[in-house]
């Protein structure tokens, strides 16, 4: 089965807006407002600094995307391009006008900072959960707006369960998403996850390497009393589906709950479109 790809550009995400001005016109820079959903946190400096030079080369080749705001405009697209223009010292930058209403404005920075420089796992990670928090979507309605797997997304946004100092380690490029869901996928608390992440970075580990000790880490943390083997596969597969700690605890009368742990509100909206989601494709 061939795999999808983000194939839609800007233009099919907006057919039914409204063109103030189908061609590219010079504007002003300071005359354009920043995107406040605009889901690039981190710059590569190096890059950046290349594109400025190549723009006082040979100017600003594709325009940036921008819609009418109070007396100027604000940005929808080319965040890097501008920031580069500016550093460049351009007074003016080609821009191509839109009527773009505020809900499609999240997801169209997505869009384009996905197609033309990649995010950093963690900033692709809040985009997505932004957008859904935003649209009020699921994961599914999502990922058929943006045209990705909806497995994609689902374990994109369960980065951001990540202690804050190991989502800085996936920010920065030092530890991947892989090892990063392979520590998610433990019983371990914020600090020994942390632990774990410096030490996959010293010594090297492959994800697999990282998966037998998340597997070991959660045996070992496992209550003194046995689980029954069906409950306790059943428990293994809820966490697995789930991506978080999962507890049975069976009671002397044969009836019991069911324990699933969650960090932050972020990550129990997570828990619970997952859920839902599930039911809704059992019919339930």
């Amino acid at each position: 089965m061939k795999k999808k790809v983000l194939g839609r550009g800007l233009e099919a995400l907006i057919p039914d807006t409204k063109p103030v001005e189908s061609l590219p016109n010079e504007i002003d820079i300071d005359r354009i407002a920043p995107n406040p959903d605009q889901p690039r946190l981190v710059h590569d400096e190096a890059r950046l600094e290349e594109l400025a030079a190549s723009i006082r080369e040979n100017g600003i080749l594709q325009p940036v995307l921008v819609r009418p705001f109070g007396k100027g405009y604000q940005l929808i697209a080319g965040e890097r391009r501008l920031s580069a223009a500016q550093r460049a010292g351009l007074l003016k930058i080609p821009a191509v006008i839109r009527d773009v209403p505020d809900e499609k404005l999240m997801e169209l920075a997505l869009v384009e900072n996905i197609q033309r420089e990649p995010l950093n796992p963690i900033e692709e990670a809040q985009a997505y959960q932004h957008l859904m928090e935003a649209t009020r979507e699921t994961q599914e309605k999502i990922s058929e707006r943006l045209g990705k797997d909806r497995s994609t997304i689902a374990n994109s946004v369960r980065l951001l369960k990540l202690p804050p100092a190991v989502k800085l380690l996936v920010a920065e490029g030092r530890l991947s998403p892989g090892h990063a869901r392979a520590l998610l996928a433990s019983n371990a608390g914020p600090s020994e996850m942390t632990k774990a992440a410096e030490a996959i970075i010293e010594k090297g580990w492959s994800v697999r390497e990282t998966e037998r000790w998340a597997k070991s880490r959660s045996k070992a943390t496992r209550t003194p009393k046995s689980l029954d083997p069906n409950e306790a596969a059943a428990a293994d597969r809820l966490r697995l589906l789930l991506g978080t700690k999962v507890e049975i605890l069976t009671k002397s009368n044969n009836s019991g709950e069911i324990r699933i742990h969650y960090y932050s509100p972020e990550d129990l909206m997570r828990i619970y479109a997952v859920l839902t989601e599930f039911t809704h494709s059992k019919g339930a």
